[in-house]
């Protein structure tokens, strides 16, 4: 067997022996015995090697997921998270313009799933599933949401239901609202501040990218009367991922490469949803300032925030309470103090890193919020909420750390 190497693992009860040319080694060195087939092993030494045809089989899992417009890039995120998840499966996956491919010629880099083809809505058999991510444009969510069994936990990515007053959301979606009764059940899911209300939710809205950013930061310090509701600043930034993958022309490399350009300047449609939520802990309205700008990259979001602090308060007690209200979370980091967030430092993970500065202007303090715009600002957060819907523990398939450089 020393010139052999046909194979590259072989797992047991708790550990795999890996095979190379001139050793093999235990991976879990905490087994005492290994059992292969119906006999005890005590020792490497006397272990006879054999692959079945069937050893790289996946178990079926408990939760059977489908994923409604799995060919977006929140669609493929979902895949890729949930490959990493012990308990969820997907098992259904619709994108009505690819319906027919399957999911590695539309992402080859989940080539190694093993995924159904992709199908379109109207051929989607639901009583065939246990749980629905929705990853549809906005717009064309909420008949669809509204039709399937009441039986789903669901959790909707897109903005069509993540705004209470329907009035609101006409207003700046352009169109009106189609589900208004669903609408009073739903749950807005910004998982670290509202996961009491999503335990028990049966469809949940997903927050957005920018208002996740911001929320996560703002909220504990106007719970505290830390902080002025009047003049919030945010100037926000995000890679071109947030656009979308549609061919558009104003994501064109070369319009968008070496360059920054501000869009939504005034009217961008998370300002309603983060003044929401603002308002909500605040017992009135508040309104904010907000500018978000499209960078030359492709994943990240980093919120600047300026505030006006309450008197007599100071940019130490920012920091507290955001220590003290995030001490306990997993995917929220307050750094030290002086560190500066980075979205390198985030990049492809479920984390939220955050820091408060004191501004040079007397009575203000600035505060840098940065997430993976796909995966806190997105898929991430939808897993994250899932899981709680579902009884499991919030982090499962989440673990992974970010990827750097």
């Amino acid at each position: 067997m020393s010139g052999a190497s046909t194979f590259s693992s072989i797992c047991f009860e708790r550990g795999c022996w890996f095979k190379g040319e001139r050793k093999i080694r235990v991976a879990d060195k905490r087994a005492k015995r290994l059992t292969l087939g119906s006999s005890n092993v005590a020792s490497p030494s006397s272990v006879s090697f054999r692959v079945s045809a069937s050893s790289s089989a996946k178990p079926e899992k408990d939760i059977r997921i489908g994923l409604l417009g799995a060919s977006g890039y929140t669609g493929a995120e979902i895949v890729r998270l949930v490959a990493n998840h012990p308990h969820f499966g997907v098992t259904l996956m619709t994108a009505d313009r690819k319906a027919g491919q399957s999911m590695e010629s539309v992402f080859p880099h989940l080539r190694a799933q093993k995924l159904p083809s992709l199908i379109s809505v109207k051929d989607a058999d639901f009583s065939a599933v246990d749980a629905v991510f929705c990853c549809l444009p906005h717009g064309t969510t909420q008949e669809i949401i509204s039709g399937l069994p009441t039986a789903l936990k669901i959790v909707d990515l897109s903005a069509d239901f993540r705004l209470r007053d329907i009035s609101e959301y006409e207003e700046w979606y352009g169109q009106p609202h189609k589900a208004v009764e669903l609408q009073k059940e739903v749950v807005y899911g910004l998982t670290e501040l509202l996961r009491e209300d999503i335990k028990k939710a049966r469809v949940v809205a997903n927050p957005g990218c920018y208002p996740t950013s911001i929320q996560l930061p703002l909220v504990p310090l106007i719970k505290a009367n830390l902080i002025k509701h009047e003049n919030i600043i945010i100037d926000a930034k995000s890679g071109v991922s947030g656009a979308g993958r549609g061919a558009k022309e104003a994501n064109l490399y070369s319009e968008i490469a070496e360059g920054i350009s501000s869009y939504g300047v005034t009217r961008h449609r998370h300002v309603p949803e983060i003044e929401q939520g603002l308002s909500d802990v605040a017992q009135s309205k508040v309104t904010v300032s907000f500018t978000p700008h499209l960078m030359p990259m492709i994943r990240g979001m980093q919120s600047t925030i300026y505030v006006e602090m309450a008197p007599g308060v100071e940019a130490k007690d920012l920091y507290q309470q955001l220590r003290t209200s995030y001490e306990d979370e997993e995917f929220v980091k307050v750094l030290d103090e002086g560190v500066v967030p980075r979205t390198h430092n985030v990049r492809g993970s479920n984390y939220c890193h955050m820091n408060v500065f004191p501004d040079r202007i007397p009575g203000r303090a600035i505060i840098i919020s940065v997430i993976d715009n796909l995966v806190k600002g997105a898929s991430g957060q939808a897993l994250q909420n899932l899981n709680i819907m579902l009884g499991y523990p919030e982090a499962t398939g989440l673990l992974h750390q970010p990827l750097f450089p």
